[in-house]
């Protein structure tokens, strides 16, 4: 039904309104008592589904993306369409309005996305005041920095959002590979990121004695457009800072292969979906078999299929996430890719 029927009328709007109307009728159908319809239609529960990875216990390995639910206003209502754990933000401390639009396109030939929506958020603190209701799902916090902060001050940025999320989420994302916030990127270097790493470590337990409860996750989310040599920094960050894992991969840069217009296939921003399938599969497997499966790795970037998913999991990753291939092939894909990790465990 979502393909056939419901997918054409949202794709007549422009990506970002879809977006947002799709937020409207998700929230509107939990209201009037359709989430428990969804649930019955997509969830599966079953023990063998369960995952313990950093010390949490996931119902599923099928997350929800950051940067979907930017401001932690339906985490809840996400999760009765059969999502394991749900991960908001890109949070930064001050709210901000993100680029300019149009800054969301769909490249249709390609099942992709290209966005340079530029961390457009309520800023946490806003977030938090929602995220003191119960959850019922796994909740990760994705932060990042605002766009006036200069990567020299960077790390006061994640701070301010580790310290002000820490008793509302589950585990933490550290996002510095993001297109479409100038700079950015280069907080992947070695030097600034371990910085950046090993202080979110001293928060971590800080907020841990302040609060009497365990420390929290920390991984880090990276670019696919990394190097095989930035790859082994990684794993190398990794190790010496002692987070908890990576999360493999951000959107692309790259534009290889495509099918769509040159005009749109051309737009600025970060590339989601099937383009970027076989990349991040290549980074999972290669984090996975360098550093000998020494941390965990959730891997997201193209799955549009049970197939994507599995490949993804055989390649090393211990959780996977939807994004693109959740707006483009719909809820039924969590049930389809839950049945098949099933069926691949019988």
């Amino acid at each position: 039904m979502y393909k056939f029927v419901i997918r054409p009328i949202v794709f007549l709007l422009d990506a970002e309104t879809a977006h947002y109307f799709s937020f409207t009728m998700i929230r509107f159908f939990s209201k009037i008592g359709l989430g428990l319809v969804f649930r019955k239609l997509f969830v599966v529960n079953d023990k063998r589904l369960e995952r313990e990875v950093f010390g949490l216990k996931f119902k599923n390995p099928i997350g929800l993306a950051a940067g979907f639910d930017k401001d932690a206003k339906l985490y809840n209502e996400f999760s009765d369409f059969g999502f394991g754990f749900i991960e908001i933000g890109t949070l930064t401390p001050k709210p901000q309005p993100g680029n300019p639009k149009k800054r969301l396109f769909r490249l249709l030939d390609d099942q992709a996305i290209i966005n340079r929506m530029g961390f457009n958020n309520s800023g946490v603190f806003d977030a938090v005041e929602r995220l003191k209701k119960k959850h019922r799902v796994l909740v990760g916090g994705n932060i990042g920095k605002n766009k006036v902060t200069a990567n020299k001050d960077a790390v006061k940025d994640y701070l301010i959002c580790f310290d002000a999320l820490f008793e509302h989420v589950d585990y933490f994302v550290v996002n510095v590979s993001s297109p479409n916030t100038p700079g950015l990127r280069e907080l992947q270097d070695k030097k600034p990121l371990s910085d950046i790493l090993h202080k979110l470590k001293r928060a971590n337990i800080k907020n841990a004695q302040k609060f009497a409860k365990n420390e929290k996750p920390i991984l880090l989310k990276i670019a696919p457009d990394l190097t095989n040599e930035q790859l082994i920094d990684i794993i190398d960050i990794v190790r010496t800072t002692k987070i908890d894992g990576v999360i493999a991969t951000n959107t692309t840069i790259a534009r290889n292969h495509l099918k769509s217009h040159l005009t749109l296939a051309e737009e600025k921003g970060g590339l989601s979906g099937k383009p970027l399938t076989n990349r991040s599969t290549e980074v999972i497997r290669f984090l996975s078999e360098k550093s000998k499966k020494a941390f965990p790795i959730i891997g997201v970037g193209g799955i549009h299929s049970a197939a994507d998913a599995l490949e993804k999991i055989e390649a090393g990753a211990d959780l996977i996430q939807l994004y693109t291939g959740f707006v483009y092939e719909g809820p039924s894909l969590l049930k389809q890719i839950n049945k098949a990790i099933l069926k691949k465990e019988s």
